[in-house]
């Protein structure tokens, strides 16, 4: 970031240029600035058409991203370009929002350059957002109102073997390359693809916009239109799929890497730090991490066992967990009881946000299940961003299999982190931000991004939650989950640790079930780093919520603090800690 200290070195300098003068240099920075976003962001419409899908914007609907190694190397080029048209625009003339928007968008370039030493592209598969679930996702986001979306749709599905094709491509390309993923997190994919593969062609969920239409396409349209539909899905996607499903099991499982750690990969231990500083935003080593991880899984544990005491079990650690497990009091036994469960809560969480917020998102969240296929490999839940838009709400997925595995303890806090006031309420938040440029009501620090989500976990008492022993257990559960990740995400990717080994120090601390734990541990294990976000994430809002409270005493506000982290959408977390102490300061000046 040497281009951003010299910009705050050269604010200095600003009181000494004619008012005037400054005035006219600061639009023309600016004007230029906002250009250059506004290029940025219709390349990346133009260039990865499902992200214009999600966003509203049709341009690409009937493409996929191009895959194929001429376009990728063609896209590499692109954050080179838009660095060097950066560095022509004076910075020392801009302020506020612009000039904070020009430190993120060099911050963003330099990271995206850096990261072309990896080819992570070769790694184009794993269990949780694999090309198998593409196209179904793409589906529930795509608009099926117009005769033209419906050609759109018609379009992608014809296309989408080529799609496979180039996957399997970068694949061999991987194999080749030794940028493989580990065989054992991936033996579920060529399940998920079976189960997408059905008998009949209409009773497959790509068929459902073919079911209903608008009143706008007259009757042969629609006959025409299910006609194509069935056809597409059956004679081009259902036997892609197959095929990339034979690949995978006969060609990629052979050739998969043998050691499950990213240090095993070419340049490895450069490619986890590297990954480690994207994901942290921070220059934290992975020892460093390991021990901060350690640490916090010492305190958490603490408090469990304070927890355990004072709810009068007559038992250990192990019993307590024991007694969670296999009580069928805490455990749902219908599907759908468990979704009402969800938005219950969801409801009573609702009316408690304004306590803690000037200002709300409008946009509006739901409750659903994972599909079928997807859910024996999926985590208890997660968000998927609604779009103003694209007339699509956020969704609060919910994971309904294995119900025996989804305690009642643990939904309160599962709420708060996926729906409010963690993912939703943030991301929503953000992209109402219409002030900010695309890139940054868009934006994914994933310390920012999950470190707020978990902090809003620990927002519950606050709102009311946690009531009872078992729903306390059940937050610090998740708080010791993700202090758990420092040490295990570490220990596999940077001191050798074997999947047996993470699972067993998962299953010892965390009180999570067998199904989760192992879940969880293959996720790790094939998106390196990303698990250290949550907890340095939320240890830095923690701190700074800390700082303002101490620094502020009496004048601190707690609505307007998390005001003052959500609304400049999500930053790295050294540029987080610089606008709160802006902040504190703005408000030590009233």
């Amino acid at each position: 970031m040497s281009q951003a200290r010299l910009v705050l070195l050269s604010l200095a300098l600003l009181p000494l240029l004619a008012p005037s003068l400054l005035s006219a240099q600061e639009s023309t920075a600016a004007e230029k600035l906002h250009d250059l976003f506004e290029e940025d962001w219709q390349w990346r419409l133009d260039n990865y058409p499902t992200m214009g899908t999600s966003l509203g914007d049709p341009r690409g609907n009937d493409r996929w991203t191009d895959l194929s190694r001429q376009a990728i190397d063609a896209r590499d080029k692109h954050p080179h370009e838009m660095l060097q048209k950066l560095k022509r625009i004076d910075a020392g003339t801009l302020s506020g929002q612009d000039l904070l928007s020009y430190e993120l968008f060099e911050y963003e370039l330099e990271a995206q350059i850096e990261g072309q030493k990896f080819p992570t592209e070769l790694l184009a598969i794993d269990q949780l957002d694999g090309p198998q679930f593409e196209l179904a996702q793409t589906v529930e986001r795509m608009p099926f109102k117009t005769l033209e979306d419906y050609e759109n749709y018609l379009a992608r599905l014809k296309a989408y073997p080529r799609y496979l094709d180039q996957d399997v491509a970068l694949l061999k390309e991987g194999i080749a390359k030794r940028w493989v993923q580990p065989a054992e997190p991936l033996r579920s994919i060529p399940k998920q693809i079976s189960g997408q593969v059905l008998a009949d062609a209409t009773d497959s969920p790509l068929f459902d916009p073919f079911k209903q239409f608008p009143d706008s396409i007259s009757e042969a349209d629609q006959t025409r239109l299910r006609q194509e539909g069935k056809a597409a899905i059956a004679n081009s996607v259902f036997p892609a799929m197959l095929k990339f499903k034979s690949f995978i099991e006969d060609e990629y499982f052979p050739q998969a890497a043998e050691v499950i750690g990213a240090a095993a990969l070419p340049d490895g231990r450069d490619y986890y730090r590297f990954r480690c500083r994207r994901s942290t935003t921070t220059d934290l080593t992975p020892q460093e991490i390991h021990e901060i991880g350690l640490s916090e899984v010492k305190r958490i544990r603490a408090e469990m066992e304070k927890v355990i005491h004072d709810s009068g079990f007559q038992g250990d650690f192990d019993d307590f967990v024991k007694f969670l497990k296999t009580d069928p009091q805490f455990y749902y036994t219908e599907p759908n009881d468990l979704l009402i469960g969800y938005r219950d809560i969801a409801k009573r969480v609702d009316a408690e946000l304004p306590k803690l917020f000037v200002t709300l998102p409008r946009l509006p969240y739901g409750v659903k299940a994972f599909p079928d296929y997807e859910a024996p490999n999926q985590t208890s839940a997660r968000y998927y961003p609604g779009s103003a838009e694209a007339a699509r709400a956020g969704f609060f997925m919910a994971n309904t299999y294995a119900l025996n595995s989804r305690p009642k303890y643990e939904m309160e806090a599962l709420t708060l982190h996926e729906a409010v006031p963690g993912h939703h309420l943030q991301i929503a938040r953000a992209q109402e931000l219409t002030d900010l440029p695309h890139f940054r009501r868009q934006g994914h620090y994933t310390a920012f991004v999950e470190g707020w989500a978990l902090y809003a976990e620990s927002l519950g008492e606050e709102m009311g939650f946690y009531q009872t022993p078992y729903d306390k257990f059940g937050q610090l559960t998740f708080e010791m989950w993700r202090a758990c990740r420092l040490v295990i995400d570490t220990g596999i990717h940077n001191m050798g640790w074997n999947r047996a080994q993470a699972i067993e120090y998962f299953k010892k601390n965390s009180g999570k079930s067998d199904l989760e734990v192992a879940v969880e541990v293959d996720r790790y294990i094939v998106w390196p780093g990303q698990a250290l976000a949550y907890k340095i994430g939320e240890l830095k809002i923690k701190q700074l919520r800390a700082r303002a409270k101490n620094e502020l005493g009496e004048g601190f506000d707690l609505r307007q603090f998390h005001n003052a982290v959500l609304d400049n959408g999500a930053l790295p977390l050294p540029i987080l800690e610089r606008m709160i102490d802006r902040w504190i300061a703005k408000q030590k000046a009233k």
